[in-house]
């Protein structure tokens, strides 16, 4: 009998949490083996930018908020509003459910791929097509005192990147590690 190795994930997910509610989330997407395609591509750093602001445009129940692009990564801030309109839709027959935040993140991933490889097209240059790691971290936000301190680590990340865990060499700082540890506590 051949053993099979079967990689499973360990959950990140708030056990029986309904991803598509109302909520604020902090999410952080990494590129394939978190190499700093952001910082080599400035072409891609600008598709990543502009498909961020496009989320309310394709997702009527989405604002998004603070938002950075690293070397390696990002994080951004979606909140989402379910509003009383789209409510009733659901209801009737034949509509879609509202988006949870996997299908927002699955998408602006997808889109970003798709008009990477169109700028190349356009510019015949040979780029790397698989940038993005394959999961994504987000975490709940659960208070306006949350949220602020959120806003507060996205900002201030550029400055800290020596600190930051997804800098391939970098500095351990225990003060930075004791403040951030509740937010940075899960790979992407």
């Amino acid at each position: 009998m051949a053993i099979t190795s079967q990689h499973k994930r360990r959950s990140i997910r708030l056990k029986d949490y309904d991803y598509t509610s109302e909520g604020a989330y902090f999410i952080t997407i990494c590129t394939r083996l978190k190499k700093p395609y952001f910082e080599e591509y400035p072409g891609l750093r600008n598709i990543i930018s502009r498909e961020w602001e496009s989320l309310t445009e394709r997702f009527q129940d989405v604002i998004t908020d603070a938002f950075v692009i690293m070397p390696n990564h990002i994080h951004g801030i979606i909140i989402k509003s379910v509003g009383a309109t789209l409510v009733v839709a659901q209801e009737r027959a034949g509509t879609s459910p509202a988006p949870t935040i996997g299908n927002i993140v699955g998408a602006f991933k997808s889109l970003c791929v798709k008009k990477w490889l169109d700028y190349n097209k356009q510019n015949r240059s040979i780029p790397v097509y698989l940038f993005w790691q394959r999961n994504y971290y987000e975490h709940v936000i659960r208070d306006d005192d949350e949220l602020n301190l959120v806003r507060e680590y996205i900002i201030a990340n550029p400055l800290q990147w020596k600190y930051d865990k997804y800098n391939t060499d970098c500095i351990s700082d225990l003060a930075y590690t004791k403040k951030w540890n509740w937010l940075e506590k899960v790979e992407c």
